[in-house]
């Protein structure tokens, strides 16, 4: 393939025209694409991360196009939707955290860097619809230092955009993209409360010269866009639900092979997933772990992830003296709350000792998100195993209802799910008045997932689950410790949580390779 081929090829070309979504004749340079470099991997130039036509892995660019085609079928006639980049975040003076997209942006266009705008148009005759994308141009002297860019010829010939140009000009651009918009749709306004890199981009000078994003839109309807992308995104396609798969494959199996082994500190358990999950093929954590014993459970989004797991195996005599003053326990369970994101393909999942010659495929940027709690010894006692069990059960009855022929909501499980909880509680001897199930249940039971690990932010738990949306089901009990609460019972902590695509009469678990039966759980040690 040749710089300057249209990603979708000549026969995705001929299928949108015929649906009348136009796309423009291009003219073809001779230089090849694998001779040239760009902002993010591409077929031509890392075959062993994507197969032809995808242009992020395991999402073709027809994929892509029809998910712009899908977008501005929701607008109105000469309706225009404007989407940012996110922006480069810097954790002290030149030194930047890793660069994460703006999901709604990356959904529509697959334009993996920052400093970029997407802007789709729809036209008033015949449902046509155009897709401007602006983007920073070329530059050798800021890519020797920054990494290289796409640059906006590749925005035109590889993202099939109709029309490029540079960001730093966005101001001129935008002005002429949406000035005959009828009504503009965007998450970015500054009558929208967002913290969008649009809004830096307009306001801020310390992104670009351009400003005035007010003045510019002053005269025009602007309504927020995430609604209508919710409703777009929250519908997995066959290929998004086949990366989440393989994400859970390659994080379940990291799960099972940490129980596998005792541990001494949570830290040193938090790095074992982090690097089981590069190794069983994700590129990186989908979030940040929370790996917590005993009580350090209780903290929903405990991340120290400092302490020690006691008793695991023989400890050092300075660990043992501080284990008697500070962790009496014998035998705490700890939770791990984590997920892995770009797991690998073509090849098994986990791959024991990966040779030189050994060919590996990448998909990208879904997630899973499970969390599993064990015995550090091995083994659970009796109260553990009583609460562990409870809600294990609860679990299987509340991802049995996501299935689209129930037509249950998120909302709806939830409750299933609390009065699942208190009837297990108060056979344990809990009394269950007051407030006693918000305290020992605090959050809601599920959330979307997808490209991010709360998927489609703002999207309502009220509305019946459909075919191809994902949600993560996650019960858990959280006992005080405090003399309200059976003695046996005090202190632990637990939660059990699953990735599951809705189908018509099943789940689909996405997660299964991450083992949750106690007896599988203490058969892993013994």
């Amino acid at each position: 393939m040749r710089y300057g081929f249209c990603a979708l090829g000549w026969h995705a070309r001929s299928i949108f025209q015929k649906r009348g979504l136009v796309l423009q004749s291009r003219f073809y340079a001779s230089v090849s694409a694998a001779d040239l470099h760009f902002g993010q991997p591409l077929h031509e130039t890392h075959p062993h991360i994507l197969k032809a036509g995808e242009l992020t892995p395991g999402i073709t660019a027809l994929e892509y196009a029809q998910r712009r085609s899908k977008l501005a079928s929701k607008l109105p006639k000469n309706g225009v939707a404007i989407l940012a980049a996110s922006d480069v975040k810097y954790r002290s003076g030149p030194v930047f955290y890793e660069f994460h997209q703006d999901s709604g942006f990356f959904y529509l266009t697959g334009f993996n860097e920052p400093e970029a705008v997407a802007v789709i148009g729809k036209s008033t005759v015949d449902n046509d619809h155009s897709f401007h994308l602006f983007v920073r141009p070329k530059d050798p002297k800021a890519e020797q230092w920054q990494g290289s860019r796409s640059g906006i010829q590749a925005a035109v010939d590889v993202f099939n955009a109709d029309e490029s140009g540079d960001i730093k000009d966005i101001e001129r651009l935008l002005s002429r993209s949406i000035s005959d918009a009828s009504e503009i749709f965007t998450d970015s306004s500054p009558s929208q409360s967002s913290t969008s890199a649009f809004l830096g981009l307009f306001q801020s000078k310390s992104s670009f010269n351009a400003t005035g994003l007010a003045r510019l839109l002053d005269q025009k309807t602007v309504k927020p866009l995430r609604n209508i992308l919710n409703g777009i995104r929250s519908i997995k396609s066959s290929a998004e639900i086949a990366n989440m798969r393989k994400a859970g494959q390659a994080s379940g199996r990291a799960f099972t092979e940490a129980m596998r082994r005792a541990w001494t500190t949570e830290k040193d358990l938090t790095a074992f997933l982090e690097y089981n999950f590069k190794r069983n093929g994700c590129d990186t954590s989908a979030y940040v772990p929370v790996v917590a014993r005993g009580k350090n459970a209780s903290q929903i989004h405990y991340v120290r992830n400092d302490d020690i797991l006691p008793y695991a195996q023989p400890l050092t005599p300075i660990q043992s003296e501080n284990l008697t003053k500070l962790h009496p326990s014998e035998n705490d369970l700890v939770l791990a709350d984590a997920g892995g994101v770009n797991p690998l393909s073509n090849t098994p999942t986990q791959i024991s000792n990966p040779g030189p010659n050994t060919i590996l495929q990448q998909f990208g940027n879904y997630i899973t998100d499970i969390t599993r709690v064990w015995p550090v010894s091995g083994t659970f006692t009796p109260p553990q195993k009583d609460l562990y069990n409870a809600v294990l059960a609860t679990q299987r009855t509340c991802i049995a209802l996501c299935r689209a022929d129930a037509a249950n909501s998120l909302d709806t499980i939830h409750q299933i799910a609390e009065k699942t909880l208190r009837d297990h509680l108060k056979g344990l001897g809990f009394d269950m008045g007051g407030d006693a199930l918000e305290t020992l249940f605090p959050h809601h039971l599920g959330h979307y997932i997808g490209l991010d690990i709360h998927d489609t932010p703002g999207q309502s738990r009220k509305a019946p689950l459909e075919v191809g949306q994902c949600v993560a089901i996650e019960p858990g009990i959280y006992v005080p410790d405090a003399n309200r609460w059976p003695a046996a019972y005090r202190g632990i902590a637990i939660r059990i949580e699953d990735s599951v695509c809705v189908q018509d009469e099943h789940p689909l678990v996405l997660t299964t390779e991450a083992v949750k039966e106690v007896d599988d759980i203490e058969a892993l040690r013994s």
